[in-house]
């Protein structure tokens, strides 16, 4: 996985992780999600240069997404969601701004939330990285993106759903990275 390891993540976001001391594990995982997220940032850019997104905001949102984990520990290995409040929390308590803070607890609450596009595209960033997808969370963004800018709906689902088929190969590779401890 060397091409995930020469993004580097943002600097905010390095030192959170650095003072939290963040597990090998979960430092991979939001590895991962944030080369996802800036390769659809790319995407985006290529496909709707037009279209107004804070990639700063994306990018750090989907390299803390998951940092409650420092709290929540077992949530590293199991499923949970009490790690969205407390990393927005732990987020806020550090001093990051609440518009930056937020991807901790929009990321796994898109579904029940009238969110930004930025929020959402974290979530999608944190799916389709290990290749899942999810209907109604990329119809949101269709959505977002053809209203934004006055396109025809299919359209823009038709370059979406190209981008995230491609965005899904190489999951195997990314899982086995994620969780090789060793390397």
């Amino acid at each position: 996985m060397e091409e995930i390891e020469l993004v580097d993540l943002p600097d905010a976001a390095s030192k959170l992780i650095h003072r939290f001391a963040v597990p090998t594990r979960l430092l991979r995982h939001l590895t991962i999600v944030h080369f996802v997220a800036l390769k659809i940032l790319n995407a985006f850019s290529q496909k709707w240069p037009s279209l107004e997104i804070d990639k700063e905001a994306v990018l750090f949102g989907a390299a803390t997404h998951d940092i409650g984990k420092v709290i929540e520990i077992d949530e590293i290995y199991h499923k949970g969601k009490k790690h969205e409040s407390a990393g927005e929390a732990l987020l806020l308590e550090n001093g990051i701004p609440p518009r930056l803070a937020r991807f901790a607890f929009t990321h796994g609450n898109w579904l029940n939330e009238d969110l930004l596009l930025e929020d959402l595209l974290v979530c999608l960033a944190d799916k389709i990285w290990k290749g899942k997808r999810v209907e109604e969370l990329e119809e949101k963004v269709v959505k977002k993106v053809s209203d934004a800018l006055n396109k025809d709906y299919w359209e823009v689902y038709q370059k979406l759903d190209m981008l995230l088929f491609h965005l899904a190969t190489g999951v195997d590779a990314r899982l086995s990275w994620q969780n090789d401890h060793e390397a």
